[in-house]
């Protein structure tokens, strides 16, 4: 784990050239919501493993984006989920469901006990993830096998997700015929350099897009998405949920 710490350390600086490569012009960004900070965000609890730790090597990493807007289908008035859904705080597309670093047959998770992340991390994430436990239980799992801190793990999750560029998905939502193949076409259309393979798709069983995984390397650059992480295939049908 020390040496991954290490690795993540040295790698702020490609993350950071990668990320303004990646932001170069291109596609309108579906994140065109208007976020409003509440004033209390309550207590931040410490999170305890579910599950037993994997302290393995790190061979990639997998950001996952969220659509908030079939996330939050029926949530509108669940006090669990407040933050993201109720429209009191803003109205969401993509959030940042977390960054997760991959093995190669297991993945590492919940690589040593952490303590909550303070107020001031949580405040700076609460934009792009909309969810005070989700945050502190991301950091806890995930962020524990990669970074020293939280606010170390949640700046490089915010250089790759701020990279990002969306294709108009609003347009996509209306289009009877879309399918995986043409979403995965049009978001590497709108990240030149970001190949299709780089995508994958997260589904209901009635085929509404539930969440896009952003497949990287070690180094934080492209990579082909395992066939695990892909989703449905190409020539699948899609929907899209506007939150209307």
């Amino acid at each position: 784990m020390d040496q991954a710490i290490r690795r993540l350390s040295t790698s702020l600086a490609a993350v950071s050239a990668l990320a303004a490569a990646l932001l170069a012009p291109a596609a309108a960004s579906a994140q065109a919501y208007k976020c409003r900070m509440p004033a209390d965000i309550g207590r931040i609890a410490r999170t305890r493993a579910d599950a037993e730790a994997q302290r393995v090597p790190i061979a990639g990493y997998t950001l996952a984006l969220t659509w908030a807007p079939e996330f939050c289908r029926g949530k509108e008035r669940d006090p669990a989920h407040r933050l993201q859904c109720s429209g009191a705080t803003g109205r969401f597309g993509f959030v940042v469901h977390g960054l997760w670093p991959e093995g190669v047959a297991r993945s590492p998770q919940w690589c040593r006990a952490v303590p909550a992340p303070t107020s001031a991390a949580v405040r700076g994430q609460l934009c792009r993830t909309p969810s005070v436990g989700l945050i502190a239980h991301e950091w806890a799992k995930h962020g524990s096998c990669m970074a020293r801190d939280a606010a170390g793990y949640f700046r490089v999750s915010n250089i790759l997700s701020d990279a990002m560029r969306y294709p108009p998905i609003e347009r996509l939502s209306r289009d009877r015929g879309l399918t995986a193949g043409a979403l995965r076409e049009a978001l590497a259309k709108a990240n030149p350099g970001r190949p299709a393979s780089s995508f994958g798709l997260l589904t209901s069983r009635s085929g509404w897009l539930r969440e896009i995984r952003v497949c990287l390397d070690r180094r934080f650059r492209p990579a082909r998405c395992k066939a695990q992480q892909m989703g449905p295939r190409d020539a699948s049908s899609l929907k899209i949920w506007r939150g209307l």
